[in-house]
């Protein structure tokens, strides 16, 4: 069957498709219905159902007689550590660490925060709270103390599992103080906490409050699995917004299981016995999606990796990775890959490690430059497939389906909406556009299962954030356009559409355009304040390692580049070369809150920054130009 006509299957009768797709799963009581429409435009799926999410993604491997192949290779560049854990002993691990918690009183419903780095207890963690049909909620680990309590004091949980600290390449990030310093700050305090103690560093117990991981669970019975309603959450998991109280996306657990198998074998072409790398962190939803969840039900081997794209101990890390353990299918942020172009951009190490099982690479959370696509095509020889989807809906809105069939890739383009997104373009009255017109990207509601379908605690914002604006419709936030084959192109949040003298152009196409310059390894395009024209745009360009041309060069060059390519309508006169980009923890550039530093406009540190000084560094960098004074 093409794709096509799966598409066109699933818009004929999704409710059809939904309950075939469900048929994958191993349910306690089947679902009859798949939509439950009865609180539209809040829509919910397989209500009538129950299930257990540990079961499907553990247990179900065990008993049909796969308990020998590996679940998780932890490879730990940082600790010079790497072993495997096989599905018998991970079920194991996970009912021993379910019956501990079972025994300080976790039940269905109760909320759990997860303070954990890339090890497998991490894991272990977020499945042993799905077999007791506890909710969990992880926060990336190394989140500041106030930015935690926070989260405490929303979700309330009864239990705080935490490790005792990270490791980074050059130093030791102390969990646990920042633990401690985040229960005294939040109003709501857990019942108890469980430490796992690290050889890098062992962190100091609070008596009565903290208890040990491996003391925790001595002598405890192992917890069987806890049938839960298909709408029962399965988590709760922050964006990690710059402004503003961050939101609680809920992820349900029936549509969860039903979504996340489908892609495993229709997006990314894995099943039972592949190797699966997804090169993230559990704190973000690609972790929760693709580290942890999705793998594992699709009976996957998942790979932990605790390291960098680079410095661990170089750029050929993630080759090593992917050779050493057959990966399959590699899944990436554009950002881990400039990082590993700018450091070897002509690509002499990826050739280091031969890589023959490994099929495609698939890219997401953020847009993927044309340049590195074609770097990333040139060195690898495999499909490179960028992707895209939100925290909220929790995997691919629209991909490459190479399971199904692979459609050709067209650079720049995440190419076509997956089975259960109806997506449309629309302009600010929410009128559809013609193809190649700039628009804002919605879903025509019900979005599919496994989506939120609210906020946690905050009905309210759910609605006025998502459905309020395009009544209807899911509002992505993001802009873009859908051109004649019905290929869609992401060009930027939709705050990042600048208008120059009454035309709304794209930032995103601009990178596009700067990104292809030989010297410019990453970049970033944002609208500054102009009293004549009401914005401007201004690039900020990152060149390669070991690039020694005068930077004034390449400016004139990168201006006259995007005069060439967009036209003289762009008004692109000015561009800055810095030597990084200020960006959140999972990669994403910190536009908005450049906009703000150079319009002189009040902004607040964002929570989820990687490196603070950056922007003290971009500062100077625009005072140069005449912005960001004073």
């Amino acid at each position: 069957m093409t794709f096509a006509q799966t598409y066109a299957g699933w818009k004929a009768d999704p409710e059809a498709f939904w309950l075939r797709a469900a048929e994958d799963i191993d349910w306690v009581e089947k679902p009859i219905h798949a939509l439950n429409d009865s609180r539209a435009p809040l829509y919910e799926w397989f209500t009538d159902a129950t299930v257990n999410t540990c079961w499907n993604a553990v247990d179900r491997h065990v008993a049909a007689g796969r308990g020998k192949q590996p679940a998780i290779i932890h490879d730990s560049p940082v600790t010079g550590t790497k072993h495997v854990i096989t599905y018998a002993e991970l079920r194991d691990r996970v009912a021993r660490l379910a019956g501990a918690l079972r025994a300080k009183g976790i039940t269905k419903g109760d909320r759990v925060i997860i303070y954990m780095p890339m090890v497998p207890e991490a894991l272990e963690a977020m499945l042993a709270c799905a077999r007791l049909g506890a909710i969990h909620s992880v926060v990336f680990g190394g989140f500041a103390a106030a930015e935690l309590a926070v989260r405490i004091d929303d979700c309330t949980p009864k239990a705080i599992i935490a490790a005792s600290c990270g490791i980074e390449p050059s130093r030791v990030v102390h969990y646990k103080p920042l633990l401690d310093g985040a229960i005294e700050m939040a109003d709501h305090k857990p019942d108890f906490c469980v430490i796992f103690q690290r050889e890098q560093e062992v962190a100091r117990l609070v008596p009565g409050r903290d208890v040990a991981w491996h003391e925790f669970q001595y002598g405890v019975d192992p917890a069987d699995c806890v049938p839960v309603e298909g709408s029962h959450p399965a988590y709760i998991l922050y964006t990690s917004g710059t402004t503003g109280a961050p939101k609680g996306v809920v992820r349900p657990t029936g549509g969860h299981l039903v979504a996340l198998n489908w892609t495993m074998r229709a997006i990314y072409n894995c099943g039972h016995g592949d190797v699966f790398w997804a090169a993230s962190d559990v704190g973000w939803v690609v972790g929760h999606s693709y580290i942890c969840y999705a793998p594992l039900i699709a009976g996957c081997t998942t790979v932990v990796y605790e390291g960098k794209p680079v410095g661990t101990p170089d750029a050929a890390a993630f080759w090593r990775v992917i050779a050493e353990h057959n990966v399959r299918s590699f899944f990436t942020a554009p950002t881990a890959l400039r990082a590993i172009k700018r450091d070897d951009p002509e690509g002499a190490l990826v050739g280091r490690h031969p890589m023959p099982n490994l099929q495609a690479l698939f890219l997401a959370g953020e847009r993927a430059d044309p340049d590195t696509i074609l770097w990333a095509q040139r060195h690898l020889n495999v499909p490179v497939i960028d992707h895209w989807w939100q925290t909220e809906t929790g995997y691919a809105i629209a991909a490459n389906p190479i399971g199904i069939e692979q459609l050709p890739v067209k650079i720049g383009s995440p190419s076509v909406a997956m089975p259960g997104y109806d997506v449309q373009v629309l302009d600010e009255g929410g009128h559809p556009v013609a193809p190649g017109t700039l628009g804002a990207i919605a879903i025509k509601l019900p979005l599919p299962p496994g989506t939120l379908p609210t906020l946690w605690n905050a009905e309210d914002r759910f609605r006025k954030s998502y459905l309020a604006h395009f009544p209807g419709y899911y509002e992505t936030g993001d802009a873009g356009f859908v051109d004649a084959d019905g290929y869609l192109y992401i060009m930027a949040r939709t705050d990042d559409v600048i208008n120059v003298a009454g035309h709304r152009l794209s930032t995103g196409a601009m990178e596009e355009v700067l990104a292809g310059h030989r010297d410019v390894a990453e970049c970033a395009v944002i609208g500054v304040a102009d009293d004549l024209k009401g914005q401007s745009p201004l690039g900020l360009l990152c060149l390669n390692k070991g690039s020694t041309r005068d930077h004034a060069d390449v400016v004139k060059e990168c201006v006259a580049l995007v005069r060439d390519k967009i036209g003289p309508v762009a008004d692109f006169k000015r561009a800055l070369v810095v030597d990084r980009l200020p960006k959140t923890r999972s990669g994403k550039i910190l536009r908005a809150t450049m906009v703000k530093i150079a319009d002189r406009q009040p902004w607040k540190m964002p929570a989820t920054i990687d490196d603070p000084a950056i922007l003290d560094e971009i500062a100077t960098a625009l005072r140069s130009i005449g912005l960001a004074k004073v």
